[in-house]
């Protein structure tokens, strides 16, 4: 009889480790809620050309174009993309006066880049020029077609030429970013001026 005791004990004795080693399992490992999202299957192509069904925050009237992104392209925000197109604007403007073709190089188009080369290089730049202001005035276009957003602002800018507050010069520039819907990068690039 004692023998049989010896089973039972081991037998317990062998469930409690199980017991303890799944209930830490469960513990390292987690367990689904309902809560969670659905696991995002990589190889399924999805048609970037659906409707997509975003909410659409409050946009300014000049800004209203932007629903054409809003409704196709799912993880899109105006006011990022709004304060990056000023500062890339910024950028390429200096750049442009400074006569620096490397940064112009990796902001814009090829096309783009010619026509600021060229103008370089027939000294049309101002390396005296300085930014005095910058706004967005509207959303000139907004489109999303064969899987590239496209989206046109018109910039209205104030210059001082030569570090004189007397030869401000006011610009309106329209200014076309692209950047492809599936692409992880945040970076548009200058595709028309």
């Amino acid at each position: 009889m004692v023998y049989g005791d010896i089973q039972y004990f081991d037998i317990i004795i062998f469930a409690a480790i199980a017991a303890f080693i799944i209930y830490r399992l469960k513990n390292v490992l987690g367990k689904r809620s309902g809560f969670q999202k659905d696991p995002v299957d990589f190889n399924k192509k999805e048609n970037v050309n659906n409707n997509v069904t975003n909410e659409i925050p409050s946009l300014l009237e000049n800004e209203k174009k932007l629903e054409n992104v809003y409704k196709r392209v799912p993880d899109f925000d105006h006011k990022a993309f709004l304060e990056g197109a000023k500062k890339a604007f910024e950028i390429i403007i200096t750049a442009f006066h400074n006569g620096d073709k490397k940064t112009l190089k990796d902001l814009v188009s090829k096309d783009v880049y010619s026509a600021f080369e060229t103008a370089i290089n027939e000294n049309n730049n101002n390396k005296e020029a300085q930014f005095y202001s910058l706004i967005i005035d509207s959303i000139e276009d907004a489109n999303v077609k064969n899987g590239v957003i496209s989206i046109s602002i018109n910039f209205i800018s104030e210059q001082m030429l030569n570090n004189d507050e007397g030869s401000i010069v006011k610009n309106k520039d329209t200014w076309t970013f692209e950047k492809k819907v599936d692409t992880s990068s945040p970076k548009w690039t200058l595709t028309s001026t």
